[in-house]
Order: structure tokens, then C-alpha cells, then sequence
């Protein structure tokens, strides 16, 4: 006689061992992924923005609120990234959630190790927010996710060995070699921006001095134009004149409008800072040797004001310069959506664990219909 067991036994591919965690199988896995929707999330300092990303890196629609202030719970945040998610979730079909966070991220892409923006200390984002939305969700850092949609869908496709850098606030970095993200043993790799490139220089909010982003960033910039405009300098008067004297209202976007416009010490300064740019690239150039570097961020928007003094110094600090191929230096595509595009996609890789749980549940409720119609129909016959 027939039993329930027999209908619920394992055939063929229902046997497939479950998927492991991506990491070392990203490549390989990029080609089998589902092509189903997932929502990318990207958190930063002043915002949390989420979109829906379908298997092309296109956007189907995106939401986007003010980051909870960094002096409340974590819970708080996690509040925040729940509500967006749900949100999507009633117009689109989700399958998977993908998170960039401003911050260190362990080797396992569940805690938040720490986040300078934020008040995430050794934070199990993954496994929160996994429970309260049902289907599979990664954590990573934002400069990663950022790297891997320029690699899919960018200014870094067809290429196998890739650094991008984002100019921001600070310094933030990503390494993809041979199509996976290298992340480090802790998880921590890409945190370029604190090399020290000047001994007893600037201090730096991480505790040391001279490191790299305290020379070639966002914060950089707008330092050395405040300080010019405090000190009344002769070449600032374009700048003081525009903010009409108010020294703290002087922004990066600002300083990037004048540059465009022709005011001589904003194009300076952009020069300057894409000089420090070019000695750390040549830096990296040395110890990772990769065939492309990747420019982001919202510095990166000053284009080849920046960009350009970065290639010219790049070539005169390179090491073996002459002698050696130079890799390639170039703006990122994707612009402030590259982390959220990329949050998704490599959530993708992860979705085929919640599609097959959900088809294993079709078809265990599809089993058993078929063993109550067999003992109805048994019943009859007696």
C-alpha cells in the first residue's frame, strides 16, 4: 500500500545540495543566477536609497529617504531599510535583498563591523533583517557593491583585473580580480583611503595622520578652499564673493561649479587634489597591479578637472614607469546609483536558495494533494 513517504521521496535534482554562501563562486555563479527582480539598498551618512534592479542592472523604480539620525538605535536604521523594502515589495516580485553599507563588513557579509556614519558596532544586519523580510538578504560594503555593477554594467566591464576608488566625504575602495570581489580574511579589504601617503600629516577622524583621503577628497577639497577663504587670500575672492562671506556655506559641488565656470583657484584646487589621487593610484598601481582603476563618487563628478591631473601624476610616480603597461584610469558610469544597482545584482546570486525553498514548498503541498486524492479515491473503491 501506497504511503504518504513514497509520494514525499527525493527524485533526481531535488537532491542538489543546497547553495553555499557566494564568495569564492561569485564568476561562476553570475551565469546561472535567476533573472528575477531583487532591490538593492545603499546607506550612507545622509540617505537611504532602495531600488528595484532587474537582471540588466536596470532600474524598475526607486525610493529613497533621509538617513535616521547616527545618534539613534540601529534598529532604527534597520526600521528604515525594512520600510523601503516593503514598500517595493507590494508592486514588484522580490526575491532577494542586497545591502551596501558605509562601513566594514565581515568576511561572511552578515555584521556590520563598524560604520563611521552610523551607530552599527558589530551589527548583525543580515540575519535581522533576513527574519523580518522573508527572503534571502547580503550585506556588503558600499565601495564593493559599487565595484561590482561598474564591472557588470559599467565603465569596468570586460575587465579581469579592476580597483575603483570612491571620492567622497573620504576614500572608500573595492578589488575585483578574475570577477570576484576581494574582500580580505576579515572582510575589511579596499579601505584605501587610509594609507599614509604624508607622515605627520593631516589627522585623519580614524586617529592617524597623513592618511590618503585627507589629501584627495571631498572633505580635502572643502578644507583647502575654507581655509583660503578664512584667511581672506587674494585668490579666493570669486568664492567669497559667491557665498557672500559665509566661509562655512563653501561645498565640494560648489567649488566643482566655479571650476567649470573659469575661477582660477577652484580649478587649482581640483588640480591639486587630482595630484594626490594620482600618487595614491600609482601606490596601488605597485602593489596590486590591476588593468583598470575606476573613479566614483561624488568628487568624480569635476570629470577630467580631477581626472586629468590624476593620469599626468599617475605616470610620473608609477613605479617602472617607461618600462611597464599602464593601466587604464577612468570616471565610473553608473554614477550615485553604482552601490544599489550592485547591492542588487549580487543579491541575485543568493535568490536561488528563496526561489527553490518556495518550489520545494509548492511542491511538498503538491505531493501531499496527490497522496489525499490517492487515499480518497482507495476509500471509495473499498
Amino acid at each position: 500500500m501506497s504511503t504518504y513517504r513514497d509520494f514525499t521521496a527525493p527524485i533526481g535534482s531535488r537532491r542538489a545540495t543546497a547553495l553555499r554562501t557566494v564568495g569564492t563562486r561569485e564568476r561562476r555563479s553570475l551565469l546561472t543566477a535567476p533573472r528575477v527582480p531583487t532591490v538593492g539598498i545603499d546607506i550612507g551618512g545622509t540617505k537611504v536609497m532602495a531600488g528595484v534592479v532587474d537582471a540588466d542592472g536596470n532600474i524598475l523604480e526607486k525610493v529613497r529617504t533621509e538617513t535616521p539620525d547616527k545618534s539613534k538605535s540601529p534598529k532604527v536604521v534597520e526600521d528604515t531599510i525594512a520600510e523601503l523594502v516593503l514598500d517595493l515589495s507590494d508592486r514588484h516580485d522580490v526575491h532577494a535583498v542586497g545591502i551596501g553599507a558605509a562601513g566594514w563588513v565581515d568576511a561572511d557579509r552578515n555584521r556590520v563591523l563598524f560604520a563611521p556614519h552610523l551607530s552599527w558596532r558589530n551589527e548583525p544586519l543580515r540575519d535581522r533583517l533576513s527574519g523580518r523580510l522573508s527572503v534571502p538578504v547580503l550585506v556588503d560594503n558600499d565601495a564593493n557593491t559599487a565595484a561590482w555593477a561598474e564591472w557588470r554594467f559599467g565603465a569596468g566591464r570586460g575587465e579581469d583585473h579592476l580597483v575603483m576608488i570612491t571620492l567622497g566625504t573620504g576614500i572608500g575602495g573595492a578589488i575585483l580580480e578574475d570577477g570576484q570581489v576581494k574582500r580580505g580574511k576579515y572582510g575589511v579589504a579596499g579601505e584605501f583611503g587610509h594609507m599614509q601617503v604624508v607622515p605627520g600629516g593631516h589627522r585623519c577622524p580614524c586617529g592617524n595622520r597623513g592618511c590618503w583621503e585627507q589629501y584627495s577628497s571631498g572633505n580635502a577639497l572643502v578644507r583647502e578652499a575654507r581655509e583660503l577663504a578664512a584667511a581672506d587670500s587674494p585668490v579666493a575672492y570669486g568664492i567669497i564673493e559667491h557665498v557672500k562671506g559665509n566661509v562655512s556655506d563653501i561645498t565640494g559641488p560648489m567649488i566643482t561649479e566655479l571650476a567649470r565656470e573659469g575661477d582660477a583657484m577652484c580649478i587649482e584646487l581640483l588640480q591639486d587634489i587630482g595630484q594626490w589621487l594620482g600618487v595614491g593610484i600609482a601606490n596601488l598601481a605597485a602593489a596590486l597591479d590591476p588593468s583598470c582603476f575606476v573613479i566614483g563618487g561624488g568628487v568624480s563628478a569635476a570629470d577630467d578637472l580631477l581626472i586629468g591631473p590624476a593620469r599626468d601624476a599617475f605616470r610620473r610616480h608609477l613605479t617602472g614607469r617607461g618600462y611597464r603597461p599602464e593601466a587604464r584610469i577612468t570616471r565610473a558610469q553608473l554614477g550615485p546609483e553604482a552601490g544599489m544597482v550592485g547591492a542588487a545584482d549580487l543579491a541575485r546570486l543568493v535568490a536561488r536558495r528563496f526561489r527553490r525553498a518556495k518550489r520545494r514548498r509548492v511542491e511538498r503541498h503538491e505531493r501531499y494533494e496527490r497522496y489525499a486524492q490517492f487515499r480518497r479515491s482507495t476509500q471509495e473503491t473499498l
